[in-house]
């Protein structure tokens, strides 16, 4: 089958990644070379870290890497596509123009998906002529790693279109849960009414980021506590989620100040080096705001 994503950053050469080595043929594109060149260099530095882990072999790195083209010409990237995947930020009038664009020079057959993790697939279907075509597909970061992938239903998509997704997902060795399209989906919805009343927890004195995260952690087996996954996604992408699930679900997901603040001093997490931590060259080296000795 022959895969096309748009958007080359972390979530789309991740989408990438998982779809070639699942056997597809896969086509990444971007608007800029360097974007197309960087995600293909992303993709590739993330197979050698695999074979160094033993994760994977080397006659599965070269056989992924051969299934990769990256081309910043859309009309190209979609002439052929079986199933597009649209990985473009995360902005609804962003999504709904990329994906109209992509069915307009895409065969008439091609299944549309797009990688939201909150908004609503049904007004992005409605971009399209045929919005029964299109599905959600909500990967997780780094998709070369998180083994779920949420398939979103819009209210237009049909049953083969359904099955046609949580097919392709098996097929990429990932597990599908489906669900309707509301907002912040299960996964999103659910995930962030744990963050926001960690940052509450700090806001308000209760315990520390550490000790909140560890007590996510070793009480509830959590890989990762509810703050460190903040600075992980961004903050910045936190509290444009909260907006959107305050709107359309009530005050009780109102952003904290302490998040507000954060985001407005550029403090978004990982990304920016600092945000509930401060980061260096991808790890924590302290909680921000305190002298960690």
């Amino acid at each position: 089958m022959n895969v096309c994503v748009l958007g080359a950053g972390t979530m789309g050469h991740g989408i990438a990644q998982v779809s070639a080595m699942g056997g597809h043929d896969v086509t990444l594109r971007d608007i800029e070379t360097d974007l197309v060149d960087d995600g293909l260099a992303a993709i590739e530095s993330n197979l050698d870290g695999g074979v160094e882990r033993g994760k994977v072999s080397e006659s599965e790195r070269e056989e992924t890497l051969s299934r990769l083209t990256g081309t910043t010409d859309l009309a190209e990237a979609v002439a052929d596509a079986d199933l597009v995947v649209e990985a473009v930020p995360e902005n609804e009038d962003l999504k709904r123009s990329v994906i109209a664009e992509a069915a307009e020079r895409a065969p008439d057959e091609a299944v549309l998906a797009t990688n939201t993790s909150s908004l609503p697939v049904t007004s992005i279907a409605s971009a399209l002529d045929d919005p029964s075509r299109c599905v959600g597909l909500h990967f997780f970061n780094p998709p070369h790693i998180m083994r779920l992938v949420e398939v979103v239903l819009a209210e237009q998509t049909s049953s083969e279109i359904r099955e046609f997704a949580e097919s392709f997902v098996d097929g990429i060795d990932r597990t599908a849960v489906v669900v309707e399209d509301t907002p912040g989906f299960a996964t999103s919805r659910l995930g962030v009414a744990l963050g926001v009343e960690a940052v509450r927890m700090v806001e308000s004195g209760v315990a520390s980021p550490r000790d909140i995260d560890a007590a996510m952690e070793l009480g509830y087996n959590h890989p990762m506590g509810p703050l460190e996954l903040g600075d992980v996604v961004g903050l910045d992408v936190r509290l444009d989620i909260l907006e959107h699930l305050r709107e359309e679900l009530g005050e009780r997901f109102r952003p904290p100040t302490l998040l507000r603040k954060k985001v407005r001093a550029g403090k978004l997490g990982k990304k920016t080096g600092e945000g509930f931590y401060v980061w260096e060259d991808g790890e924590i080296v302290g909680v921000s705001g305190e002298d960690d000795e």
